[in-house]
């Protein structure tokens, strides 16, 4: 086994960055930290999501905490600030997506059993307080990751990652 070069790396993502993105939209509902949204841009442009939503006191470029964990994503990635949540996540609905939150809810399903049938809108709330109830209330279906520790839950950017990682493969296998 061998490393690759950075050269080589840099070659191979210039190729895959022309592929075609996955029909994921995600809004994140009031995230407090601008470094946890720069790393969701990272993952969000590797995961090869559509659009990136940035809402509420969730802060937007450019801001140097962003770009700073961003890297450049923040750059590739479609993005749009909208002050209501709700009013996205409603726009999206009746555009035919399917509302996901990366939340913990009475009726949550572990998120790598989810198989979407079309686009999906993922929502990922808060650090603290997770999403706004009125976006629950809009929910399609609510996604968990099940958690073996003492902490009932992960990081934000870091839930986010899995999750959408795992819905990014779902979408390719359901050749959406």
């Amino acid at each position: 086994m061998q490393k690759l070069t950075h050269a080589r790396i840099v070659a191979r993502q210039i190729t895959r960055a022309r592929a075609p993105r996955v029909p994921v939209s995600v809004v994140l509902d009031n995230i407090r930290s601008l470094d946890n949204v720069g790393s969701i841009f990272r993952t969000a442009d590797g995961a090869g999501v559509e659009k990136l939503w940035l809402c509420g006191i969730t802060g937007f470029p450019p801001q140097g905490k962003i770009a700073r964990t961003a890297l450049g994503a923040e750059e590739s990635v479609v993005w749009e600030y909208a002050k209501d949540v709700a009013g996205v996540v409603r726009d999206h609905k009746a555009r035919g997506y399917k509302v996901a939150l990366l939340e913990q809810v009475h009726a949550s399903v572990p998120f790598d059993e989810f198989v979407p049938d079309g686009p999906v809108c993922l929502v990922v709330g808060n650090e603290v307080d997770g999403i706004s109830d009125e976006v629950v209330k809009l929910a399609d279906v609510a996604l968990e990751i099940p958690m073996a520790g003492i902490k009932n839950s992960l990081n934000v950017a870091v839930a986010f990652g899995v999750a959408v990682f795992n819905l990014s493969r779902a979408c390719k296998r359901a050749g959406l």
